[in-house]
């Protein structure tokens, strides 16, 4: 096992998987104190580094790419105190943190992990309920629904449609953005069939965010959120109005001539029709024509 103690956090390998938590010190995020420890599975890392400054160093975690919910959600974007696979390390502890580097790596050889991306998340994503209140609104998530709502600095047009309340199934994505310089950020969703161009400022769909404390917790209810959507790497589920017509093509090459096989083949078509595969049209096209063969 490998340890290392900082008031920024403590590190702990054991082998199979890094535990992560946070320190008490004034100085860590109010992002990492809310997100609390995180138990990093082996097999999530693509790997380790530590870099040695003048009077501190910094441990580095790299994830493969969508093993994370959270680095996903905010795309890159958390800056290094908000960073959770980041730890600040004071100079005398400088051998400690290359011993744990030498240690993690060492596993990651031994158990042959891999470091290209992942089709799915390894870990969970944020606790729910989760509540937070920045910019001009409140965003609330349960892990089954989002609630926005609005406070006296929303935009009017905005705030007049009153509180939203969004559910998981009906979101297609979900993006949150910092604000940068004089370009003010956001926290986005996508609801399907609800596409808007309009600006986070009048967008009903989103909080818009002005660089304040807060803000990094918006990236919480982001990730949240995304952990219980389709996975980045899902092959996207055509669009009904535009696959083609399925054709029915015996395994093979084969004729099914028999009835016992024609009814096999009805049994089939009314599975995918029920799970969605086949659209009404699709299954009644394909229903008449081995209905046109018995």
């Amino acid at each position: 096992m490998a340890e290392i103690i900082q008031r920024d956090g403590t590190w702990v390998f054991d082998g199979d998987a890094l535990r992560l938590t946070p320190g008490r010190d004034r100085n860590v995020s109010l992002l990492r104190r809310t997100l609390g420890e995180l138990v990093v599975p082996l097999g999530a890392l693509a790997g380790v580094s530590f870099e040695q400054g003048k009077k501190a160093g910094r441990l580095r975690l790299r994830l493969r790419d969508g093993a994370d919910p959270l680095l996903h959600a905010s795309g890159g974007r958390l800056t290094e105190p908000n960073d959770p696979y980041q730890l600040l390390v004071e100079s005398d502890r400088y051998g400690v943190a290359e011993y744990f580097v030498d240690e993690v790596r060492n596993a990651l050889l031994l158990d042959e992990v891999p470091s290209d991306p992942v089709d799915g998340y390894l870990l969970p994503g944020p606790s729910v309920p989760l509540s937070v209140s920045a910019g001009d609104g409140t965003a609330s998530f349960d892990g089954e629904q989002v609630r926005l709502e609005w406070n006296w600095k929303t935009e009017d047009a905005k705030a007049a449609a009153g509180a939203r309340t969004l559910a998981v199934g009906d979101l297609v994505a979900v993006e949150w953005q910092p604000a940068v310089g004089l370009e003010n950020g956001h926290l986005r969703f996508e609801v399907r069939g609800a596409a808007t161009k309009a600006p986070p400022k009048y967008d009903p769909n989103s909080v818009e965010l002005w660089g304040f404390k807060k803000d990094p917790l918006m990236a919480l209810i982001a990730a949240a959120v995304q952990a219980r959507l389709p996975h980045p790497s899902a092959a996207p589920l055509p669009d009904p109005e535009s696959r083609p017509l399925r054709k029915l093509a015996p395994a093979g090459g084969q004729r099914e001539d028999d009835h016992d096989a024609l009814l096999r083949r009805l049994r089939e078509l009314g599975e995918l029709h029920r799970t969605g595969v086949l659209t009404d049209e699709e299954f009644q096209l394909a229903k008449q024509a081995i209905l046109g063969r018995m």
